[in-house]
């Protein structure tokens, strides 16, 4: 998009969290290079960050931006959330934040990634998705059908008339910030002219301009609800318990958030659910409500396992066919689709073991949905087969369907330390044999001994990664090193 560096060139603004992952990183570099006056704030020590440090300094070393960046680590100070043009807050800031109340106390408008991105490329077509579990899968069989029909789309493939460029990929994915991909895009509008609200009037135009897909979590639909847009395109997939620890045990603000999804569509939008979440949905939304429906997928070569893979399938190709991709076009992606990293994927066969990693199943009811895949595979009889190994940090969420099902289908539980692992063991209800492993390698050791050739080996969390990780993906990370060097 041409003119995005005027967008903020000279703009005082705070980035209130860095982080590890490589989102804050991504669009500090960014508004570095676009010339803006900064100050990076996180409450995790400069030792702590000092990978996403390291990377900024060199970064400035390498633009002609003369402004150097301020960091204030360790910390947050109020006198950095006053007197300032823009406030970009990460993922997880709590809803009482002091500082965050300083800044709109002081009229400071607060923007969150997407969502900025949204406001500052209001032409591009937004397709964003949602839920407690099947966002990434979802995101990215969407972004996998639509970037290999690229041309079909650029010949007016859209019923709105309007002709697409290039099919870009963002959000809640890892290291990934969508603030830069202003670099690439191309949109109708800036900022300055922009309708704030990216569904306006869009089906109305015939200019050519670009989509993004993007796997929205509820803290980044936070920033849409601030803001009052909703994607053109939203998928919900799926509403269960989670971040409870966050939300304070209430479902009824999880939930609110979540709804950023759809509140904002009007006539002109599309909202696609799976069939259990019609009940949450309100009558009165404005978009057009689709309800997917699995069987019409029936005989389709699909490789992920789970009917709740077949359903997030679902979801996408009903995305595909808002855009007019032939149904002939959707299937090929689809039979080549390999399935995602930490996704109940087939890992390793190690002495006639299946090994799976299903690390970014974080809450008891998506290793629930994990065991329930994997016991319906032809691969599992009626005989136990699956050796679990789970554990981790506490997010105030129940256990009781996750040991029931357990106890149902698993012969073995190797578990790794942690609050909810000991919330886990302390509920007395587990009937099946355990062991509490000092680290991910010992538990994955015993997992082992406990198996045998035709065996299941399922990691599956449950739980978050704090406390022994840093987050999700330095746990998935280890995992997958662990089992690779397998002999």
């Amino acid at each position: 998009m041409t003119g995005y560096k005027q967008l903020f060139k000279g703009k005082k603004i705070t980035v209130m969290g860095l982080g590890i992952l490589g989102r804050g990183l991504g669009y500090t570099k960014f508004l570095a290079e676009c010339g803006a006056d900064l100050i990076v704030t996180d409450l995790k020590t400069k030792e702590q960050l000092k990978s996403s440090v390291e990377e900024i300094k060199n970064y400035e070393l390498r633009i002609k931006n003369k402004k150097k960046i301020k960091f204030v680590l360790g910390e947050h100070r109020l006198e950095d959330f006053r007197d300032r043009d823009m406030i970009i807050k990460a993922a997880g800031v709590p809803f009482d934040s002091i500082y965050i109340n300083e800044a709109q106390k002081n009229n400071i408008p607060i923007e969150m990634d997407v969502s900025l991105f949204s406001k500052c490329a209001p032409g591009v077509m937004l397709i964003g998705v949602t839920g407690t579990r099947g966002k990434s899968m979802t995101t990215t069989l969407i972004y996998e059908i639509l970037k290999a029909n690229e041309k079909l789309l650029k010949n007016n493939a859209c019923p709105t008339g309007n002709s697409f460029r290039r099919v870009y990929v963002g959000g809640n994915l890892r290291g990934m910030a969508t603030l830069p991909l202003l670099k690439k895009v191309k949109s109708r509008a800036s900022m300055d002219t922009a309708r704030m609200s990216p569904q306006d009037d869009f089906g109305k135009s015939s200019a050519e301009s670009d989509i993004l897909v993007c796997e929205l979590d509820s803290w980044q639909l936070q920033g849409f609800g601030d803001s009052k847009i909703s994607p053109h395109i939203s998928v919900f997939t799926t509403f269960m318990p989670d971040h409870m620890n966050y939300y304070k045990n209430s479902m009824e603000k999880y939930f609110d958030d979540k709804a950023n999804i759809f509140k904002y569509q009007n006539g002109n939008d599309v909202l696609i659910i799976r069939p259990n979440m019609k009940k949450l949905i309100p009558k009165n939304i404005k978009s057009k409500l689709i309800v997917i429906n699995k069987k019409e997928l029936d005989g389709w070569k699909f490789i992920v396992p789970g009917e709740h893979q077949r359903e997030n399938l679902a979801c996408a190709v009903k995305v595909a066919e808002q855009l007019n991709i032939p149904i002939s076009k959707i299937k090929k992606v689809v039979s080549g689709f390999k399935g995602l990293e930490g996704r109940l994927e087939l890992l390793k066969v190690y002495k006639g073991i299946k090994i799976y990693n299903d690390n970014n199943a974080t809450t008891p009811e998506a290793t629930v949905a994990g065991i329930e895949a994997l016991s319906s595979a032809r691969t599992v009889l009626a005989e136990k087969k699956i050796v679990l190994i789970c554990g981790g940090a506490d997010k105030n969420l129940l256990l009781d369907n996750l040991i029931k099902k357990v106890n149902q289908n698993c012969k073995f539980v190797s578990l790794i330390s942690g609050s909810g692992t000991n919330k886990f063991l302390s509920s007395h209800k587990l009937k099946v044999e355990s062991y509490q492993a000092k680290d991910l390698k010992d538990a994955i050791k015993k997992a082992l001994e406990k198996a045998k050739k035709g065996d299941i080996v399922l990691f599956s969390p449950a739980f978050a990664s704090f406390g022994m990780f840093n987050n999700e993906y330095e746990r998935n990370d280890l995992f997958m090193k662990i089992i690779k060097n397998l002999k």
